[in-house]
């Protein structure tokens, strides 16, 4: 059951939560001159253990909301939204060391984890070469290179023959990391056979890899054989938008190489994702399954500190989804694991803006960007890296910025 850090940026954003949860309206009064503190969700926590919490940081001087029914036990189970300043919570972890009953165990190991990720903001990744990756407060760019011919954004495709060129242009326009695809897994995209990816992919690759030696170099593919070669043409990371749901395979590949792995969320797959997606608790849905598939990875032998999470912006997501996922980005932080965020000129943006023409995308992508960039998201995935690398920069210099 992960527990996760959630935003709540208004008063406003309280009162509705109070009401989600299900707690006596009029407590409404009493919770709102405590916000602005640090927040964490315990989804369905056993009734018993949500009153404990709530009286364990009302000592403390923190508080807790949940439902109404927990206090005469009318509801047996309760989601519980507790806060309180980082000592506070630090001390309610230590209590529930001590604690082995009602789902308390589960709830303090979660937290601890939760508290601590939402803390951590430096990441870093070995790669192969006896390079790294450093990950820190500011997003760094991954710059989209395609190798199809049905890519949504026309500017992002590139032939095989002028991909060390643009590569090279990439990172002399802001781009840390240059990330190669050559399958479309656009909304309603055909799959297409590893032999044809690769085809188009290895010789771009290795031209890549020979002109720009030292070069971060991510390869989007979701297939186990597409993987390992690539990884042998000089691949530094595996961005797999499957989650390792299309082929398993990946799993082996990944665990054999020792690179970086991006682990994304999606629904369905790129031919019918967007059909109808549906969830009832979006993050509570998407955090589970992250959980199942780190578990997973980790007894594959796919060390921790080498997996990236990437909440899969328009995969099987509808457009309140995808706002919602970006409102809370913070959630996904309770792994402790450095996020990244697709986003650039994608359907959601159109549809927010009523504009249905790609180009018009630009701004809508840049303002992802920056609100990103505030948010602590470590990697960027965009077609135009000048201008979101522009965006990021005058962010920084904002947040650097002395009174």
């Amino acid at each position: 059951m992960p527990v996760f850090p959630i935003r709540l940026e208004s008063k406003d954003d309280l009162s509705r939560m109070i009401r989600s949860i299900g707690a006596d309206p009029r407590s409404d009064a009493f919770f709102r001159p405590k916000a602005g503190l640090l927040f964490f969700f315990v989804p369905d926590a056993d009734f018993r253990a949500a009153a404990f919490i709530k009286q364990e940081l009302l000592s403390r001087g923190g508080d807790a909301v949940v439902n109404r029914g927990v206090i005469n036990a009318t509801a047996e189970r309760s989601d519980v939204l507790l806060f309180g300043n980082e000592g506070q919570i630090d001390s309610l972890i230590r209590k529930l060391d001590f604690l082995h009953c009602w789902g308390l165990d589960e709830i303090r190991s979660a937290l601890e984890r939760a508290r601590k990720g939402a803390a951590t903001r430096r990441w870093t990744l070995p790669l192969p070469g006896r390079r790294f990756l450093e990950l820190g407060d500011t997003p760094v760019i991954m710059g989209i290179m395609n190798l199809t011919p049905d890519s949504f954004h026309p500017e992002s495709r590139v032939s095989g023959e002028r991909a060390a060129e643009r590569a090279a242009e990439m990172l002399t326009q802001g781009a840390a990391i240059i990330d190669i695809g050559a399958e479309s897994t656009r909304p309603g995209s055909e799959p297409v056979s590893a032999k044809e990816e690769l085809d188009r992919l290895l010789p771009a690759l290795r031209a890549v890899r020979n002109a720009l030696p030292g070069a971060i170099l991510s390869v989007d593919t979701y297939k186990g054989d597409v993987a390992r070669a690539a990884i042998r043409c000089g691949a530094d990371i595996i961005n797999d938008i499957s989650g390792f749901g299309l082929d398993p395979d990946i799993l082996d590949a990944v665990a054999e190489s020792e690179v970086p792995y991006i682990l994304s969320h999606i629904r369905g797959t790129p031919k019918d994702m967007q059909q109808n997606p549906h969830y009832d608790h979006l993050l509570h849905e998407m955090l589970v399954s992250f959980d199942e598939k780190l578990d997973i990875l980790a007894k594959k032998g796919v060390l921790q500190d080498r997996i990236l999470l990437d909440p899969g912006i328009g995969f099987g997501k509808r457009l309140e989804d995808n706002l919602g996922i970006l409102r809370q980005i913070d959630a996904f932080t309770c792994f402790g694991r450095p996020l990244c965020v697709g986003h650039s000129r994608k359907g959601f943006i159109a549809r927010s803006l009523q504009s249905d023409a790609p180009e018009d995308r630009t701004a809508g992508t840049q303002a992802v960007t920056a609100y990103c960039a505030m948010r602590g998201v470590s990697i960027l995935r965009v077609h135009d890296i000048r201008e979101n690398a522009a965006t990021i920069a005058m962010i920084g210099k904002i947040r650097e910025a002395s009174l």
